[in-house]
């Protein structure tokens, strides 16, 4: 009975309209750029586009740092945006202009023109950098204090089953005969029911009504900085957002070499070990509202950063022992992966990282949301975008660094990247002090009411 009531009280948001159309509108906006994106990248390194004079390894790289780039360059201006009119309709002409880049986007992948589908992708770079800090501040404004986790625990896990699933569907629907046709159908029949999901948003008008926009995006930025340091918690929270991005981009830019390299994995185990990583942070997320018994408990984060780490050295070493137990065999499919020894644990090991990193994500875009002033969060929330994008392509040096400059093993890569997690996690704690008290007082209570049981 207990625990129907938790559930209830973890899920009552659905039957709201201020919750449910929102939720609706930024799943579908998650899982179209993931269906374009990577139907791109499956035709950049297929025979489609074999004649072009760019290698498949810069094009690629290139298509991921377009889709970026955006987030650099108009975050600022979204965040003013965002703070200065209401926010439901500012929605709304961003999904609205999401029907026509996907019409566009259909025409580029029937044609196959490769530098049209670049500018496609550029362009939901940019719907993206826009929607971003409308999406986490629109949170509070409609969700009360008590609602703030629960709302962030489901857009959390939204957004990942939204990229699990257009990671999976668009990378699969264009090895079909006649599959880009039925992907470009699809991808504008979602960015449709994301623009009419959107019309029933309710209104989030603005606490800053006639303020007058600027757009000298460097100067703005430098503003926008200094109200995130306001607070020294919420800037605090957002380099360590930031960290997460990197840390999950580290292991995930990994997988697929991983698997054909270290698992002697047949391609099709890529999608499975994506998928254990990705479906862990969303039920780490969901997990957290339960944790945290429904308010924003820092105490939280401190436990998801110690389980990324632990996992994470776990998974280096069970996939050591198994590489050595099992480096006579190629291709091994899912099914007999699973059965041979070590297999079903490294895929635990990639579900527990990804669900402590929900549980350490989770709560810190709760505390940015609810301890920014209204007036001025979502410019917070765009230096927010902005720091996640610069760590995002600081992964990408990590991993280049290390791989390919020093040589290292992708299981050192991961250890040593486990290590800076401690670090840096070990540093931001002490200089914000409350995470290790909260921590403190959450174990001491949980504790409590184990031994009361």
């Amino acid at each position: 009975m207990e625990q129907s009531i938790k559930l209830k009280s973890q899920f009552h948001l659905f039957s709201q309209r201020r919750f449910l159309p929102f939720f609706i509108t930024q799943f579908l906006g998650a899982l179209n750029d993931n269906l374009f994106k990577n139907a791109l990248l499956v035709i950049v390194v297929s025979s489609a586009v074999a004649g072009s004079d760019a290698s498949t390894n810069f094009t690629t790289n290139f298509a991921v740092g377009l889709f970026i780039l955006p987030f650099f360059l108009f975050s600022t201006t979204a965040g003013q945006l965002a703070d200065t009119y209401d926010k439901a309709r500012l929605m709304r002409k961003v999904k609205f202009a999401e029907i026509f880049i996907m019409l566009a986007g259909s025409y580029a992948l029937i044609t196959l023109n490769l530098d049209f589908m670049l500018i496609i992708l550029f362009l939901l770079g940019t719907q993206s950098a826009f929607f971003g800090p409308l999406k986490y501040s629109l949170i509070p404004q409609h969700l009360s204090n008590e609602e703030l986790l629960a709302g962030n625990a489901q857009v959390g896990m939204g957004t990942f089953v939204s990229i699990l699933l257009g990671t999976l569907i668009g990378g699969w629907m264009v090895t079909l005969d006649n599959g880009i046709t039925m992907l470009c159908g699809l991808t504008v029949t979602v960015a449709l029911i994301g623009w009419l999901s959107s019309r029933e948003i309710p209104p989030a008008p603005s606490e800053n009504p006639g303020k007058k926009l600027r757009l000298n995006p460097i100067t703005e930025t430098s503003v926008n900085f200094g109200l995130a340091r306001e607070n020294r918690t919420v800037f605090y929270c957002i380099m360590a957002i930031s960290w997460f991005w990197l840390y999950g981009g580290c292991f995930l830019t990994q997988v697929p070499n991983y698997t054909v390299t270290v698992l002697n994995g047949h391609p099709r185990l890529i999608s499975i070990l994506l998928g254990a990583f990705i479906i862990g942070i969303a039920i780490g997320s969901l997990l957290c509202n339960r944790l945290s018994r429904g308010i924003v408990e820092p105490g939280i984060v401190p436990l998801g950063a110690l389980g990324l780490s632990i996992f994470a050295f776990d998974l280096s070493f069970t996939s050591i022992a198994y590489q050595e137990a099992h480096a006579s065999m190629n291709d091994i499919m899912p099914g007999q992966f699973v059965g041979l020894n070590g297999g079903r644990r490294i895929l635990i090991d990639l579900m527990l990282i990804g669900a402590f990193g929900g549980f350490f994500i989770v709560p810190l875009n709760s505390m940015v949301q609810q301890r920014t002033a209204s007036n001025k969060r979502a410019r917070v929330l765009s230096v927010n975008a902005i720091v996640n994008a610069a760590f995002m392509v600081g992964g990408s040096l990590l991993g280049i660094f290390f791989l390919s400059f020093l040589g290292w093993s992708i299981m050192e890569f991961f250890i040593i990247v486990a290590v800076m997690n401690l670090i840096f996690v070990g540093i931001i704690f002490i200089r914000v002090p409350e995470f290790f008290s909260r921590f403190s007082l959450w174990l001491s209570t949980r504790f409590k009411l184990t031994s009361n049981r």
